[in-house]
């Protein structure tokens, strides 16, 4: 399994946690939470790209060349931006899940 693979899985599940969360959440809160969520993709984004140049170049790590799509942001291979936009969809989704539930109550 290549980088590629592995994180089609993770953006496909916090991407269907994503839409059930819009859909979950209240009309009011949905623009807001769409709004949140893009905002911190863009500074996530932002911040792999220039952080993971920095430890890519400093030598921290490195990767081998046939399990990535060879796709580069600078120094930092496309697939490593993968778990920031992951992460930026996946929490406030399962925040705006498990606190639809404890509003309900």
């Amino acid at each position: 399994m290549n980088y590629t693979e592995l994180n089609a899985v993770f953006l496909t599940l916090a991407g269907l946690l994503g839409i059930l969360a819009v859909f979950r959440c209240r009309a009011g809160r949905r623009r807001a939470v769409l709004a949140s969520a893009a905002a911190a993709v863009v500074v996530l984004v932002i911040l792999t790209a220039v952080f993971d140049n920095l430890m890519l170049a400093a030598g921290l790590f490195g990767y081998t060349p046939e399990t990535l799509s060879g796709h580069h942001i600078g120094l930092a291979p496309l697939e490593d931006f993968a778990y920031p936009v992951a992460a930026a969809i996946l929490l406030p989704a399962l925040w705006v899940l498990f606190a639809g539930k404890r509003e309900q109550k």
